[in-house]
């Protein structure tokens, strides 16, 4: 019920029992018990009619936004960037800062999160204690029903119950997914994902990551490894990945596979200058003829186009969304890797996959992190309820 009214609100209640199949007296019980918990609330129906001016007056429910407060982060490389949201949604905040270091230790971590979130609620006048959930999206291989990464290219350590260890040492619950899976949440929720049923999000950052949504539910897998799309393989004893095995297609696609390559390109071989910058310069020197730049680019993409057809043979989703900020390098989405893609998928009588592209940057995916930690904020809450009642 909660659910539908966050989705249609605001919304009468006779539209709920046509919206669920349940009686309207059912409806009725259901909603005075959220509205007992201060889960939802009513307001004024904004009617001109003249039959709104007789009798009495006629309300509407929708979500009671100060019910409880969010925040959602997502990790990249040395920067952190966060949302604060209340429970109808609304972002009240948001702040990217930078962190020392690209891998840090599980403890580190922890202690930049908390500075951050500190940082981050008193923009709007709360306190970290005034949160009810955070949701934490992470590269790398994640089971999110329990919040523990088996590795990430974030954390200097490998098998680490994250989720747990930061509820510890902030005090509150923290839920803990893929970064792409959440990317593919926010597409769904606010994206070029609504309405669309099946459909597939491919991330371009630092890494390659994946989100799969089918028949309208978010694919993680049986151990939550599922989706992992930077790390199939696509050469045998192949070009060494940072997640230690060989061959995968981050190993010929990410920046950092790009620039370990560059050392000869001008500028892109800098270890002193930054990672944009020598991504900028690989670019320009492809552009300008140069033979190397111009190879280290055509091979990713060629193999980018290859890993993209074998996600549509194997899925044949309705949609392809590429996004994330390293979508402003445009090697990997030129009209050639699209092309290329299309002339690998299985050819039938009708059009291949739409694809398109979403440059967002990381506030988006720290959206998706936000309404990760609604769902979850709402299901304790609904839990709680029935607890109570019993």
């Amino acid at each position: 019920m909660l659910r539908h009214i966050r989705q249609a609100g605001p919304v009468p209640r006779i539209e709920l029992a046509d919206r669920t199949g349940i009686s309207r007296a059912t409806v009725t019980t259901i909603t005075a018990e959220l509205l007992s918990h201060g889960l939802i609330e009513e307001v004024a129906r904004t009617d001109s009619s003249p039959d709104s001016r007789r009798g009495r007056p006629r309300v509407d429910l929708r979500i009671r936004g100060k019910a409880h407060l969010l925040a959602g982060m997502k990790l990249s490389d040395r920067k952190l960037s966060l949302v604060l949201m209340d429970f109808a949604g609304a972002e009240l905040a948001e702040l990217e800062t930078r962190m020392p270091a690209s891998t840090q230790s599980p403890g580190q971590l922890a202690t930049e999160i908390g500075a951050a979130l500190d940082r981050l609620t008193a923009q709007a006048d709360r306190t970290l204690a005034d949160l009810s959930g955070i949701g934490v999206g992470i590269a790398g291989v994640v089971e999110a029903a329990r919040g523990f990464v088996y590795w990430s290219p974030s954390l200097s350590d490998r098998n680490i119950p994250l989720g747990a260890l930061l509820s510890d040492h902030l005090g509150i619950p923290v839920f803990v997914d893929n970064d792409a899976n959440l990317v593919a949440v926010a597409e769904q929720g606010f994206g070029l994902g609504r309405g669309r049923d099946d459909f597939i999000v491919v991330t371009i950052e630092s890494g390659v990551g994946l989100g799969l949504v089918i028949g309208g539910t978010l694919y993680r897998g049986t151990r939550g490894c599922g989706a992992e799309f930077g790390h199939t393989k696509v050469h045998f004893e192949g070009a060494l990945c940072r997640c230690g095995q060989r061959g995968c297609l981050e190993a010929y696609v990410a920046d950092y596979a790009l620039l370990r390559e560059a050392l000869t390109v001008p500028g892109a071989g800098d270890p002193g200058a930054g990672t944009e910058a020598r991504m900028q310069a690989l670019l320009s020197a492809a552009r300008a003829g140069d033979a190397s730049a111009r190879s280290i680019l055509d091979r990713s993409g060629r193999v980018f186009a290859m890993g993209l057809a074998n996600l549509v043979n194997i899925f044949d989703p309705d949609l392809i969304i590429l996004a994330g900020e390293q979508m402003q390098f445009d090697h990997l989405y030129a009209d050639a890797v699209i092309e290329a893609m299309r002339r690998s998928i299985v050819q039938v009588d009708k059009p291949p996959p739409e694809v398109v592209i979403h440059k967002w940057g990381n506030l988006m995916w720290a959206r998706g992190a936000a309404a990760y930690a609604l769902d979850q904020v709402t299901d304790l809450a609904l839990a709680g309820m029935a607890d109570n009642a019993g």
